[in-house]
């Protein structure tokens, strides 16, 4: 992680500790490990209508309650353990988001069982590599693009929920499919040197 007080960021992060690891190491990072890439679309599920730092927090929490991010596990929890689930204070305990993790774990397996890996299925909507944008500030960076808007559309097909195109597209952006760090950004000139 680079010093907190000697280089520049992206203008949404704060001193917290979490929040400067966070975007420091992972945030624009690509993804390509098929768990890592649903664990991602849980978390960004349960962030629906929240703010992220409120789910990171608890990001540990959802591991815990949710099998280790297992899809095949999640996929045969059954009513007893929503009722576990709905009385688990460490997360958010929203039954129409559990319920809804359950069921996109159930849309990874079909996904897996027709050949498909997620990596393939989601990196498909950029070409396969990162979306490179020169955004100044923050308030450039949009809330959805025509390719999250493919990507939901598609992964609703697919039989996932609460993956609309914002949260699409919140997820683009934290799996490294776009690389929307400011340019004045320390983290944006090294995911370029990375790709």
């Amino acid at each position: 992680m680079a010093d907190s007080k000697k280089v520049s960021r992206c203008s949404w992060v704060t001193d917290d500790p979490l929040i400067l690891r966070y975007h420091d190491r992972e945030w624009g990072t690509p993804v390509h490990d098929d768990r890592r890439l649903f664990g991602l679309t849980l978390l960004e599920g349960a962030q629906a209508g929240l703010n992220w730092m409120i789910i990171l927090r608890r990001r540990e929490a959802y591991r815990a309650a949710f099998a280790d991010f297992d899809p095949a596990r999640i996929a045969r929890f059954d009513g007893r353990k929503v009722a576990s689930l709905m009385r688990n204070v460490a997360i958010i305990r929203n039954r129409r988001k559990i319920e809804g993790a359950i069921q996109n774990a159930r849309a990874y397996l079909a996904l897996r069982k027709d050949g498909n890996t997620l990596d393939d299925f989601m990196w498909k909507f950029v070409g396969g590599k990162p979306i490179v944008n020169r955004w100044r500030n923050i308030s450039q960076i949009p809330a959805s693009t025509p390719e999250s808007d493919a990507m939901s559309k598609a992964m609703k097909k697919a039989g996932f929920t609460f993956f609309g195109t914002t949260i699409c597209y919140a997820h683009m952006q934290a799996a490294g499919m776009v690389n929307d760090h400011i340019v004045t950004c320390f983290r944006y000139r090294e995911l370029l040197q990375a790709r």
